[in-house]
């Protein structure tokens, strides 16, 4: 069988939207991991929600570590997670 189902595929609208922000990235050479897409997103996902920051993350892993460090989460203690996390 050579046909893939796959989990979650790259995806972009058909509209092309991401283009002009992709093309921008790279003319600026702020590719990763900061630059000012990424901090107007933040900003925005903040004012959204009402929150006074927020933190755009590279994963889910890397989501899931922040959260417990700030829940304050040290070594030794139990955490229960669901067994599909991507981490």
């Amino acid at each position: 069988m050579d046909d893939k189902i796959y989990l979650s595929s790259p995806h972009m609208s058909d509209e092309g939207y991401e283009m002009k922000y992709i093309k921008e990235a790279f003319d600026t050479n702020w590719i990763a991991p900061l630059g000012k897409n990424v901090e107007e997103f933040e900003n925005e996902i903040a004012a959204m929600v009402g929150s006074k920051a927020a933190a755009a993350l590279s994963s889910g892993t890397a989501a899931i570590h922040l959260a417990l460090k700030a829940a304050g989460v040290e070594r030794g203690d139990i955490v229960f997670c669901p067994s599909l996390t991507f981490s």
